[in-house]
């Protein structure tokens, strides 16, 4: 297993302390992974299972719009994972739905690492993959019990729109136009 650093300092534990001045002197790493990596598994594992635990209906990945990871291969996806020093922190994926319009799925911030803006550092790092690929439009959806991404979306110019695809848990569907951005 690979471990998730602790960056919420419990007073007395030296080495949660410790961790949190290394994040506050370094950046995350976001790079293009294969999304059969142990690094991108990991992450995969964990947020099937955190959806599984908040969805109040689960999470079976053999649902979902995206049920194969592979779908963010070049040249019609990409997969990035985040990283700190001790490893994997969260990932995201990508994948061309036309020429020009970018799918963005499976984004995931460890729990711990929540509240210190690498989720919008992420989103930003896909929605410039996307750009790569020749997008000029990104689009995405999420479950209502995701209310911290909601929010994110919502703050980071995306706006609601009717849904444009059939994802079983989606309850709200977002689109970004990144020309205007």
């Amino acid at each position: 297993m690979l471990p998730v650093p602790c960056l919420r300092p419990v007073e007395g534990d030296e080495a949660c302390e410790e961790e949190s001045l290394i994040l506050s002197s370094s950046d995350p790493r976001i790079e293009e992974s294969s999304p059969g990596s142990a690094e991108a598994k990991w992450c995969l594992d964990r947020y099937y299972g955190e959806l599984r635990g908040r969805f109040d209906e689960g999470f079976d990945a053999s649902k979902s719009a995206v049920s194969d990871a592979y779908d963010f291969l070049r040249p019609n996806g990409v997969f990035l994972v985040a990283s700190l020093e001790r490893g994997p922190i969260g990932c995201g994926g990508v994948k061309l739905t036309s020429q020009d319009i970018g799918y963005i799925t499976r984004m995931w911030i460890d729990p711990s690492h929540r509240g210190l803006g690498l989720g919008r550092t992420l989103l930003r790092a896909l929605e410039n993959a996307a750009r790569e690929l020749g997008c000029t439009i990104v689009q995405l959806e999420t479950n209502r019990s995701l209310t911290g991404a909601i929010q994110l979306y919502q703050t980071s110019g995306y706006r609601e729109v009717e849904p444009f695809n059939d994802e079983y848990y989606a309850h709200y569907w977002f689109e970004k136009d990144l020309r205007m951005d």
